[in-house]
């Protein structure tokens, strides 16, 4: 058997390849989709496609629908979703990926640090497994696999 799995959560690091790594160390049968990981393409898509837009706002509009788009399909196809809380960045599409999730009755593993217990509590209460390390995680999704 083999997973997919969404990797929701911010896109200015490496998290991602960092879990695809434990992934391979572990040789579980896991195939990883999600957001475009490339900030400059997922910012310029709207515009790639749909053409040039008469202003800022209206750029955000255009690639925000081809990015919701791309969510949505690869988010329908996952059989699990890991949103990830950094304590780096805003957290904002990992709130509304883990949400959708929840709506989808996607299962999903939350990896939060200690410390966003509070803020987090109503979408951790929703997940199926709560987590503070990416190892948790993978390690999660293994047991699934034995």
């Amino acid at each position: 058997m083999e997973l997919v799995v969404y990797l929701a959560g911010q896109i200015h690091d490496d998290w991602r390849e960092q879990f695809r790594n434990k992934i391979k160390e572990k040789k579980l049968s896991i195939q990883t989709v999600g957001p475009q990981e490339n900030h400059d393409r997922s910012d310029e898509i709207g515009e790639l496609i749909k053409g040039t837009q008469p202003n800022a706002i209206y750029r955000d509009e255009a690639a925000s629908e081809l990015n919701n788009l791309r969510t949505s399909v690869l988010m329908n196809k996952a059989d699990v979703v890991v949103a990830l809380f950094g304590t780096k960045y805003r957290q904002w599409n990992t709130a509304m990926d883990a949400a959708t999730a929840i709506q989808l009755g996607k299962p999903v593993i939350l990896v939060r640090p200690e410390e966003f217990h509070h803020a987090l509590k109503e979408l951790s209460n929703k997940s199926q497994v709560v987590v503070e390390t990416l190892d948790q995680a993978v390690d999660a999704l293994a047991y699934i696999l034995e």
